[in-house]
């Protein structure tokens, strides 16, 4: 069955940086869409990052507040998708979930928390 596992969250002083890892079984990840959504404490869940899959060129795209920050990258060998977060301040506190399309049906993991504070 299709698996989303991330990991990597934790707490980091603003500034800091972060690398979530999300590893995927379970379905063939390099035809996959994969993407980075976020949660934060009484807010909706929005689009962070995605990449799209190696066969449609593995393009990417992130949301205004994350760009020039983050990085979503993927190893297809690996079966893993990374997302690499620079310069994070307390706005980015949430709980990070990896998400991946697979023919058309969206799956989730169950999310890692990321909290920058002093």
């Amino acid at each position: 069955q299709v698996q989303l596992v991330e990991s990597g969250g934790g707490l980091v002083q603003p500034g800091g940086s972060l690398r979530l890892s999300c590893a995927a079984s379970g379905f063939t990840f390099s035809h996959s869409t994969m993407s980075w959504y976020r949660q934060a404490p009484g807010k909706e869940r929005e689009m962070v990052a995605t990449t799209t899959s190696t066969g449609t060129g593995g393009y990417t795209n992130y949301a205004a507040s994350v760009k020039g920050r983050f990085t979503v990258s993927r190893d297809n060998a690996k079966n893993t998708g990374y997302l690499q977060m620079n310069r994070l301040g307390p706005e980015d506190t949430a709980v990070y979930y990896c998400n991946a399309v697979i023919l058309g049906k969206n799956y989730w993991g169950k999310g890692t928390l990321v909290t920058v504070s002093s």
